[in-house]
């Protein structure tokens, strides 16, 4: 599913394929158990403060679900509502606070992804990058590790680029 959607990045607008990567993000990664209330509660996709997915974003999440969780979409304005979060798209626009939101999430369990360069680096999970005109992704697996994430070998495998696998980035 996500090689499909890489394939489909060259056709789709940008912002689609990354909604598309988010929510199937949300297969391939594995949280603690303590960060579901309940066996059935709700998977909180997340965008902070004003995103530019627009309507495509909620049209992939609409009546989805993923492993008994349905999916649910919320806008926090500030790093305390994002605790909640399962996964926390932090847009551009939000660059100067990037350092901050990540600081601020630090043993939440929240898998933080974005669109901008350097934001693995920084010790983002997930960032978004275009490899000529396609949209892919690298991990920092050093980031999802601290955040007790589990992620997926086959999310791994088809990553542009993964941070901290034994000691070193991978291309």
């Amino acid at each position: 599913m996500l090689c499909a959607i890489a394939a489909q990045a060259q056709s789709a607008p940008e912002y689609q394929v990354k909604a598309a990567f988010l929510f199937n993000f949300a297969k391939f990664v594995e949280w603690p158990s303590n960060k579901f209330p309940s066996a059935d509660a709700p998977l909180q996709i997340c965008i902070f403060g004003q995103g530019p997915f627009g309507v495509d974003f909620e049209r992939v999440i609409a009546g989805k679900s993923v492993s008994g969780h349905t999916l649910q979409i919320s806008y926090p304005t500030n790093a305390t509502e994002a605790r909640t979060c399962h996964i926390l798209f932090i847009p551009s626009t939000q660059k100067k606070k990037m350092q901050q939101i990540l600081d601020s999430l630090k043993g939440a369990s929240v898998l933080t992804v974005a669109d901008t360069e350097g934001f693995a680096q920084m010790g983002g999970d997930v960032n978004f990058v275009l490899d000529d005109d396609r949209v892919r992704f690298e991990i920092n697996l050093k980031a999802t590790d601290a955040e007790h994430l589990k992620l997926s070998a086959k999310l791994l495998a088809v990553a542009k680029t993964v941070i901290g696998r034994e000691g070193s980035a991978t291309q």
